[in-house]
């Protein structure tokens, strides 16, 4: 089970600096670019922690403060999530 929840969080982390990565190439071309919702439905889909590195990786929507604020704040709520069904799981 918890290396299932490993597959899920990489999974979900990945797609989302993707995303971030997509958005910043398609700023960067002038092309269709990723709606914000969409970056942050990713992140709030356990994808935080890949939305916060590409952010700080890519220097991608930092200048957007709901993004500042949000994205760590949603890591950290994501965070104490997995701990908390971790120690469920263990039994601690």
């Amino acid at each position: 089970m918890m290396i299932l929840i490993g597959v899920i969080l990489l999974i979900t982390n990945a797609v989302s600096f993707g995303l971030m990565a997509h958005d910043k190439r398609c700023a960067r071309q002038g092309r269709w670019r990723v709606p914000e919702k969409v970056l942050f439905l990713a992140a709030a889909c356990f994808g935080g922690l890949g939305g916060v590195l590409g952010m700080q990786l890519l220097r991608h929507k930092t200048k957007h403060w709901f993004f500042r604020v949000f994205f760590p704040l949603m890591l950290a709520v994501q965070v104490v999530a997995v701990l908390l069904v971790l120690r469920t799981m263990v039994g601690v």
